[in-house]
């Protein structure tokens, strides 16, 4: 594994790599008409919560002044609900568009400088101990990537498919 140029990111690196291999993990076996359940219609369906993983990575994308856009921003951007009456993009396209910005995301986050991590970037959540710069929206990332596979997780359970394998592709190197 290649070491970060930013050393606070040393301990990211490892994270962003496994979620990136978790989320192949996740849509392992997942037929899209399941995708499509919600639960009491009350929670988000498979489709949405994939999506929002995928919007999310193009978001920090974003903050760290990449070009790449999200093509299904408008369904997904700043965690939008669910929106019963959309059309949502297939499992397969959302998972082609996460290994179309998660390889270019990676090399960012290889290369990138601390200061330009340091460089301060409003969130506006107004939190005493938290810090308003690009290095805690990285972070910040990171856990609603985490979020989201939790929820994942336990949608797999609920929807009657096995439990999610924490196998490793040696071959996904981001």
């Amino acid at each position: 594994m290649e070491t970060p140029a930013a050393r606070s990111l040393a301990v990211i690196i490892p994270g962003y790599r496994m979620h990136s291999q978790t989320f192949n993990n996740m849509l392992a076996g997942i037929q899209e008409a399941d995708a499509q359940i919600r639960i009491e219609n009350k929670t988000n369906h498979f489709t949405w919560m994939v999506g929002n993983l995928v919007n999310t990575r193009y978001w920090l994308a974003a903050i760290l002044g990449m070009p790449e856009k999200d093509p299904h921003e408008d369904l997904f951007k700043d965690a939008k609900a669910l929106d019963i009456n959309a059309q949502y993009p297939s499992l397969e396209e959302l998972k082609k568009e996460w290994h179309k910005i998660s390889p270019l995301l990676y090399q960012k986050l290889l290369h990138i400088e601390e200061a330009e991590l340091m460089e301060a970037y409003p969130f506006g959540m107004n939190i005493s101990y938290v810090e308003e710069n690009k290095l805690n929206m990285v972070g910040m990332c990171i856990d609603r990537e985490s979020y989201l596979l939790g929820q994942l997780g336990l949608m797999r359970k609920v929807l009657n498919y096995p439990g999610v394998r924490y196998d490793v592709d040696d071959n996904l190197v981001y």
